[in-house]
């Protein structure tokens, strides 16, 4: 650790004189990097409540150049308690959508307005300025300009992109046609609803609408969630995936492979599971853990293969509790009963007396007492990233790859979250596992 590092540490430890609260309002946000040199808020008592006004991630973000990634995060908050090899417990206990309306859709580079990456490294293309200041002038794909030269500054635009309301009973989205995009483009702040200290640039004032009728089921869920990593990481790259931009890249940002796997704790989830109800167990690599959380999706289905979402403002409350001495190598996850792979959701009691019957039969004593458990697992590509998830597993379970392999094959399932190389991997084990492994007391309560 160098000296900067704990300069930073020293003035975490000195918040705890701050008495911890019991339960905090978060509506400030970081300039798209996570990582140990952020501020941080707080201290939050361990079992304490957060209540956070998030804004939208991916668009706006990706349009403006002074915040470094594609995400807009929280500030994240220093969790009592909370050390290096332990573990935080998440409980999602609500998130209520605040905007009205939203637009997103498959990107296309402007090759001339960054270098290496456009999510990072944004130049203004008329006055060469990088990070350029910029300001929103009308609507349409130029509406975003740079405040030194008024030149159209947005390092991406739409290659086909749509503008969605949302039922104010939060039901349903519906893509608008052209004239809905600029009823809504010229009234950002009505429809989108950014919390007031966002920074980024309203994606309705694009007013893309390619895409006109199609009518989609709302399902609200955080796509960006987690702990600080053990060096600064855009959140957006927070991940085995889409932290490989980050690979000999040609910015201060940049580092190895190693690097990342080392400091990463794999908060860029894009899990549709990750939902109100769910609970999320996460490591520790930072002292207080630095819980921070953002980009709200309205739906999303698996895969996400447009790379975008309908992202959304939102209010969202969350429980943390410390969970002393469990090392995960990375998130674990607890969606809810409904959520889980048929094949793993626990057993009804007609399905139990139909598996005694068997056992009778064959002159068994005893029936394993199981339970679900989801690992993610995030990699280059998706077989990676499920042979990081199983690794994960055989590591929490102390078990063997070819024993999670079956119990995966025969009491759970591979789903994918996001492409490349995201998935959540599900198996259920038996009790007396999961209480050496100490989540148990976790997924009892969820699921017994």
């Amino acid at each position: 650790m160098n000296d900067e590092q704990n300069i930073v540490l020293s003035e975490l430890e000195e918040q705890q004189i701050v008495k911890a609260a019991e339960m905090l309002f978060v509506n400030e946000f970081t300039d798209g990097v996570v990582g140990p040199e952020n501020e941080f808020l707080g201290p939050l008592r361990d079992g304490g409540t957060i209540i956070a006004n998030t804004a939208p991630g991916c668009w706006g973000p990706m349009l403006t150049p002074t915040i470094k990634g594609r995400h807009e995060v929280t500030k994240p908050v220093y969790i009592e308690g909370a050390e290096v090899g332990d573990s935080i417990v998440v409980e999602i206990e609500s998130i209520r959508v605040t905007s009205s309306a939203t637009a997103s859709g498959v990107e296309q580079y402007m090759g001339e307005r960054y270098i290496s990456d456009p999510f990072l490294k944004v130049k203004c293309p008329g006055c060469g300025k990088l990070h350029p200041q910029t300001k929103v002038n009308g609507i349409g794909p130029e509406a975003i300009r740079c405040v030194t030269c008024d030149t159209d500054t947005a390092p991406m635009k739409f290659a086909h992109g749509y503008t969605m309301a949302f039922h104010p009973r939060g039901k349903i989205g519906v893509t608008v046609g052209k004239e809905g995009a600029r009823k809504i483009g010229n009234d950002p702040e009505g429809y989108l609803r950014l919390p007031e200290n966002a920074e980024q640039n309203p994606v309705v004032s694009m007013a893309p609408s390619d895409l006109v009728g199609v009518v989609a089921r709302m399902r609200p869920f955080i796509a960006e969630i987690g702990t600080v990593p053990s060096k600064a990481l855009p959140a957006s790259h927070n991940a085995g995936d889409s932290g490989l931009l980050l690979v000999d890249a040609q910015h201060e940002l940049q580092m190895t492979e190693e690097e990342l796997d080392m400091h990463r704790t794999d908060g860029h989830l894009h899990l549709p599971q990750v939902r109100e109800g769910a609970v999320l167990i996460c490591p520790v690599l930072v002292k207080g853990a630095g819980l921070y959380l953002g980009d709200i999706h309205a739906m999303q289905g698996a895969g996400q293969p447009a790379g975008h979402a309908s992202n959304v403002s939102g209010i969202v409350q969350v429980k943390v509790s410390v969970l002393k001495k469990v090392k995960v190598e990375g998130p674990i996850l607890l969606p809810n009963e409904e959520d889980l792979p048929y094949l793993a959701k626990p057993l009804t009691k007609e399905e139990r007396k139909q598996a005694r019957d068997i056992a009778e039969e064959f002159g068994m004593k005893q029936l394993e007492e199981a339970f679900p458990i989801s690992v993610i697992g995030t990699g280059i590509t998706i077989n990676a990233a499920t042979e990081n998830a199983l690794h994960r597993m055989a590591n929490l379970v102390e078990a063997s790859m070819e024993e999670v392999k079956n119990r995966v094959t025969l009491t759970g399932g591979v789903e994918i979250g996001r492409f490349p190389g995201l998935v959540l991997v599900t198996a259920q084990f038996p009790k007396s596992v999961l209480k050496s492994a100490r989540v148990f007391k976790y997924i009892k309560r969820q699921y017994d």
